[in-house]
């Protein structure tokens, strides 16, 4: 009888999809969530080579951070929020953030960013 018992039960099998089916559910409410912030990572890069090379002004770099802001629609952090630094000669943007989605009834997802730009 030993001998025909092979592979996986039907109930093992639909343990593993439903693990599974919770992993891919917790990367779809994640995608957006990272979206944003690669999208502001990239903002933030874009901001600090078009200063580059100057004596970057700290107004004048959060007037170009607002019009990306409302370009891009960035609604998570407020540019407020980003720090930028004058040390010397080098100027840094810094922007560290928690990002929480909804996952299933009452628990939550939690993503933490931080990211810093040198402006050179």
């Amino acid at each position: 009888m030993r001998y025909r018992q092979q592979g996986m039960t039907f109930i093992g099998l639909l343990c593993v999809l439903a693990l599974a089916g919770l992993v891919v559910y917790a990367g779809i409410r994640l995608t957006p969530v990272y979206l944003n912030f690669m999208n502001m990572s990239r903002i933030l890069q874009s901001v600090a080579s078009e200063f580059k090379g100057e004596a970057p002004d700290q107004g004048r770099m959060r007037v170009s951070l607002e019009k990306h802001w409302s370009i891009d629609d960035i609604t998570q952090v407020d540019v407020k929020d980003i720090e930028i630094k004058k040390d010397n000669d080098l100027v840094t943007m810094h922007v560290e953030y928690d990002h929480t989605v909804p996952y299933i009834g009452n628990v939550s997802l939690t993503a933490h960013f931080d990211k810093t730009v040198k402006v050179e």
